[in-house]
């Protein structure tokens, strides 16, 4: 070995350490000269070719030196941690960038918005479980076992013989199970269907439902809730009409239809050139449906309706697939804030 590899490894280390621009250059010059597999370690294992006497001397310069080079990175690790960085680690003249901002799902911000437009009407939000028995789905809806409605909602069933509730119409008969008349209440929550996924249609999707049940509750009084509800949500500006329908749990029954947000009625392609958009069902509640929850249909008279989430926020945003609000596409998600 050169004797003067020491001198020579110093020198090189100095210069080194001298024109280090960060600390994170020292963390490399470190692990170059001091590490287990460094300079210093590299040449302390080749001592074994000196002579018996020239060893102990160069084992000394050597563990010298490391003590030297240690010495200056520390002191210049010193001088980066009290004058800052050795060299600018940015540019301060230059803007910043902003953070992402997060944003509120579309469908969150879109049932926070309905609940709050019931709300100013005495509406109170009424929750279930999602798992249910067929008692609360079907049979207390005026849907027993081989009605054939039942085949409209593709039930999901699950091992337990529980199901996932295809509707949150659930939720009103529980509420009313608890509660006597007067009852105004809304059921916001996810519903789960046996559903081909397409750009209309997901196994899993999000509804509101609303009941009101006191005395002498008629038709008009659904017609102005509902009107109301149109007229807040898509504007001042659209038209409601309704059309005769059925359900097993409403009688009569309507389909609701607004008039076209798109092209405001004229007819185009969103709305089939009809003018016209179906956004919920409704009616007046059965007699059928009163009796199961022991209420008494000649003292009181009620309403319901049902509306799908992600469907009237599609009409109302322009949204053309269903699928979006669950790709977690954030350019998507965060364009409605």
């Amino acid at each position: 070995m050169d004797p003067d590899v020491p001198a020579r490894t110093l020198e090189e280390a100095l210069n080194d350490i001298e024109s280090a621009g960060s600390p994170a250059d020292l963390e490399d010059i470190r692990i170059k000269y001091l590490g287990r597999k460094g300079l210093i370690s590299r040449h302390l294992s080749e001592m074994g070719s000196l002579s018996p006497e020239a060893r102990p001397k160069m084992g000394k310069l050597l563990n010298e030196t490391k003590g030297k080079i240690a010495a200056a990175l520390a002191g210049k690790l010193e001088a980066a941690g009290s004058s800052g960085p050795v060299l600018p680690a940015l540019d301060v003249t230059m803007p910043g960038r902003k953070p992402a901002l997060g944003a509120i799902h579309p469908i969150t911000r879109a049932m926070d918005e309905i609940s709050d437009i019931f709300a100013g009407l005495g509406f109170t939000a009424a929750e279930g479980p999602e798992a249910e028995l067929e008692h609360y789905n079907f049979e207390a809806l005026n849907m027993p076992v081989d009605h054939p409605a039942r085949d409209a909602f593709d039930t999901l069933f699950l091992e337990s013989g529980a199901l996932m509730r295809s509707h949150t119409s659930t939720v009103q008969i529980r509420y009313m199970e608890q509660h006597q008349p007067p009852v105004r209440i809304i059921a916001p929550g996810r519903v789960y269907r046996h559903e081909t996924v397409d750009a209309s249609h997901h196994y899993m999707f999000n509804q509101i439902e609303g009941l009101a049940v006191d005395e002498d509750i008629t038709f008009a009084d659904l017609k102005a809730v509902l009107l109301h509800f149109a007229h807040r949500y898509f504007g001042p500006e659209v038209n409601m009409r309704f059309r005769p329908s059925f359900f097993p749990f409403t009688e009569p029954s309507a389909e609701v239809d607004i008039s076209c947000v798109i092209c405001g009625g004229e007819g185009c392609s969103v709305c089939s050139r009809t003018g016209w958009l179906e956004i919920m069902g409704c009616g007046m509640v059965d007699v059928d449906v009163l009796q199961a929850v022991n209420y008494d249909p000649e003292s009181c008279t009620g309403f319901a309706f049902g509306m799908g989430v992600e469907r009237v926020a599609m009409l109302k945003h322009g949204i053309g697939d269903i699928r979006m609000f669950t790709e977690n596409d954030i350019r998507f998600l965060g364009q409605l804030r």
